[in-house]
């Protein structure tokens, strides 16, 4: 199966990093950017099963406190 993102490994690391459940994720991307995305969509992400939009990626980062850049490639 062809995977949907590149980007969706890096971030279950650092959300699990952080300490961060796919609920509260969530949560915060539709409290904090008006972006709706259920828990299930959250871990179809990290499974590599479904893309991320840029604007989705921006939002994660800055709710993670990340680069961007390495959800995308992993780049310190």
């Amino acid at each position: 199966m062809e995977r949907a993102n590149i980007s969706g490994e890096r971030l279950k690391e650092i959300r699990q990093k952080r300490d961060l459940g796919q609920v509260d994720l969530s949560a915060a991307l539709d409290v904090e950017y008006g972006i709706k995305l259920s828990q299930s969509d959250i871990s179809e992400i990290e499974r590599g099963e479904r893309g991320i939009k840029d604007y989705e990626l921006d939002a994660f980062a800055r709710i993670l406190n990340t680069d961007p850049t390495w959800l995308l490639r992993g780049d310190s």
